[in-house]
This record gives C-alpha cells, structure tokens and sequence, in this order.
C-alpha cells in the first residue's frame, strides 16, 4: 500500500529505466585533485566553477546538448547534509541520477525529497520538474515512507484555516486512519462535556465548528504502547485575550502539533512497526463569541484539577491538559505530545530547533541520538521543578498563565506534567512548526519538526 497523500502530487523520483543525466556532487577537492570525470573537470576549470557549497554548473555535451551537472557540496558535505534538496529546485526538467557523491545515498536521496516539496494547491502546478532515480543501495520505500509523512505535515500546516478547520482536519484525520485501517473515533461539541473533557469544549465553544476529540488506534495489544497527543487549534484570535493583527498571520499554523503526530502516525503504521498506536488529537478553533470563555474563569479538567483562566491566548495547555489526562488513564509505556505551545520556546531556541522536556533521562539520551542520526535537530530544555510554584493560583488548584513571562516553555511544560502522573515516559514537544526562511531541503512555510527522529527511535524502540 502506498504512503497516504492528503494532496496528490507527482513523485520526485524516475524509475530505474530510461536514460538519465548526470550528477557530479562534489567539493572544490574533487577539482583540485582531478578526481571526477574528465569532460566535467574540463567544463568546471574552464567555467571557473568553484564547488561551494548549493552551486550548480551544468555541463554541456560535445555537441552542445545537455549532458549532465556539478553540484557543489562546500568543503564540509556534512555540515549540510540535506543540501541536495536544492536541487530540485535548480536542475532543469528532465530524469537524473547521481554519478559521485561523498554522501550516502539514503541521506541524498531523502535530501533531495525533502527539497522538491511545493505547496500549490491555490496555484498553478509546476509543470516538468526534474526527477532523480533513487540509488539502489538506498532504501527507496523508506525514503518514501519519511516524505510522505513530512509532506502531510507541511500540507496541513499551509491549508488555510478556511479549508482547514475542525470539521476538515477531522476529514484527513479520517481518511489517514481508513488507509492504514485503523479504528477512528470523534467526540464533537457537547458530547465532549458528557464524557468528562471541559476544558476541550470551553476552549472550542465559541466557534461554528464543534470542539472535538479524535482518536486513532492502530497495531497489535502485546506490542509497546505509544501515544500520541497532538495540539490541533485550528486558528487562533486568542480569545477574549485577543492577539494584535500581525499576530494572527500565522495562526493557520497552530494545529502544528496536530499536524505533525498525523506524520509522525503515518510513517509508523506504513512501516508496520510493532506498536499498539494511539493517537489523540484535540481540535478547536479559538475564537470570540457571547460564549467564549473569559478570563479569570475556573474550570475543573477531566484529571479533576481546576484551572483559573488568566490568559485566553494560553488555550493550547488547555485542550491537551484533558487529552493527556485521557492518555494517561491507559499507561502507556511512551507518551509523546506535540504542541506549537509558547513564543518563549522560539525565544530560547529560534524557529529551527524544537525544545522537548522529559524527566527520562534514558528517553532524552535516546532522543538526542536519533536526533544526530537522522540529522533531525532537537534540544532538551530542564523540567525545573523550582518553577512548579508559578504555575500555582490563588483560588484555583493552577493558572494557564503565570504572571511574569519568565521561564514561558519551562512553566507551560510544567502545566502539562500535572495531567501525566502514570504513563511510564512522557515528552513534551514544544515545536514552531514553520520555516520563516527558505533552506535547501525546504520552502518558507508549514515544517515538520521532531518526527523523523522519533521515527528513528521508536523503530529502535519496536526492534
């Protein structure tokens, strides 16, 4: 069964028959030391092409066709190990295959995946874009398997809140679980309140799309028990607490968490990995209405905890609170949440690089090694139990909102640990979600963060 696709897109890969052209991938080494194919080593002395790093020379043929391309991979190929994403933007239409590369092939061709991706469902398509053949000593269906779980990320981020609401995300949500064959199943509107989720159905009640809970399982009991926890606020005013207009650009982007446990899901049951999945996903769209909650409310959780509301705009903890006080009920052995949480978060480490917390330490040293596997970057931030008090309200069991500003990743993951007293290991992602500048294996837009790397692990984790 092929990965599932929520938009239909051509491969970026050719098959292994046919003629195809050229790729020399190499550093200014290979020219200085003469050490590529003749005809190109001419071409580039003489066009003074220099091996940096994204540069693309194309090389003629004796009779003035095209016969192939130098690309430049820097003095250091590792310390972008993905830049072979650029070409698929520059490399004229037409079928290639990589000649030389001191890469491996699994990291080019993913690469160069990763690179290709397009968002164009409000445009014209680009039409003839190049294709490459995938090395056969790389893992084709693995490759695949990893870009098509980060290309539904990405596509779900970038959907605008128009097309992508409650009801649409419960739509792709659906259809993943169908493909794979999963159980799919959803609480919507005031049902939410009869089985015991408030906070769900007050951060979502002043929408025209019901607050909902969406639940997937997948895989064999027996298996390792994974769940996972997405944040899916659709759009976000910030409520009562309203945010200023730039603000709200990008709060089509705020069901990152969401977007990315579906990626994440994706790769695990295409891979049929030995796990018993659940995924939960809390959809809302926070919006003003005559019934939205206000601040200084008080609200008791499904765990029982009661939560004063000082900051409408902090509705994410809220929504997941409930959802991980669901997950934690069955005690998983890993339970994983994914949230574009707190500015603090990007404050601290840039758009680029995703905190998580953990007090694991074996799932942290784990995490960090999947992490520089698959080049994957992530960073562990401290659960500083001495800013547990902040978080602490004054006619309330906790506050969404601790008054101060400092520490705003740390308190809020703190937040979230109060709803997980059971589970065997928890981790907290807290993701952006987006990149604000064009790399080489990505456009400006929707990203998927953390999940290659988890994959990695839990793949480790299943055996």
């Amino acid at each position: 069964m092929a990965p599932y696709q929520f938009i239909e897109r051509p491969s970026p890969f050719n098959s292994r028959g046919g003629k195809t052209l050229p790729i020399f991938a190499i550093t200014p080494a290979h020219i200085e030391t003469g050490t590529i194919d003749p005809v190109a080593l001419d071409w580039a002395r003489k066009a003074g092409f220099k091996a940096e790093a994204g540069a693309l020379l194309l090389v003629p043929t004796d009779d003035g066709h095209l016969g192939g391309a130098l690309f430049g991979l820097g003095k250091s190929p590792s310390d972008t190990p993905f830049l072979a994403g650029k070409l698929a933007r520059t490399l004229p239409a037409g079928d290639w295959h990589i000649e030389t590369a001191p890469l491996t092939a699994n990291r080019l061709s993913l690469g160069y995946g990763l690179g290709s991706y397009r968002f164009e469902r409000y445009r014209q398509a680009t039409k003839d874009a190049p294709t490459l053949m995938i090395p056969t000593d790389a893992d084709a269906t693995d490759i695949k398997r990893q870009l098509a779980g980060v290309f539904l990320a990405r596509d779900l981020i970038n959907t605008p809140t128009n097309d992508m609401g409650p009801d649409a995300l419960e739509d792709v949500f659906r259809a993943l679980a169908e493909h794979y064959k999963a159980k799919f199943t959803a609480i919507r509107g005031d049902d939410l309140l009869k089985e015991n989720f408030p906070l769900i159905h007050t951060v979502g009640r002043a929408s025209a799309e019901a607050p909902r809970l969406l639940e997937l399982r997948w895989g064999k009991k027996g298996h390792r028990k994974v769940t996972l926890v997405g944040k899916g606020v659709c759009f976000d005013t910030g409520g009562l607490d309203i945010k200023p207009a730039s603000s709200m650009l990008l709060m089509k982007k705020d069901m990152g968490g969401a977007a990315n446990v579906m990626g994440l899901a994706l790769m695990i049951m295409d891979a049929k990995l030995k796990i018993d999945l659940r995924v939960l996903v809390p959809v809302v769209e926070n919006s003003i209405s005559a019934n939205a909650f206000r601040p200084g409310d008080i609200y008791r959780s499904r765990k029982g905890l009661t939560v004063q509301i000082d900051n409408t705009d902090a509705e994410g903890r809220l929504i997941l609170a409930d959802a991980l006080a669901l997950a934690d009920e069955e005690e998983p052995e890993l339970l994983i949440d994914m949230a574009t949480l707190t500015g603090a978060a990007r404050v601290a480490l840039g758009p680029d690089l995703p905190p998580f917390f953990t007090d694991d330490d074996d799932l942290a040293s784990a995490l960090d090694d999947a992490s520089l596997s698959v080049d994957d970057p992530l960073w562990r931030l401290p659960l500083y139990m001495g800013y547990d008090k902040d978080i602490t309200a004054r006619i309330a069991d906790i506050t969404n909102a601790p008054a101060g500003g400092m520490a705003g990743a740390i308190t809020a993951a703190l937040f979230l640990k109060r709803f997980v007293t059971r589970t065997q290991s928890w981790v907290h992602f807290d993701i952006y979600g987006w990149a604000p500048t064009e790399r080489p294996h990505s456009p400006v837009g929707g990203e998927a963060q953390a999940i290659r790397a988890l994959y990695h692990h839990l793949k480790s984790l299943a055996g």
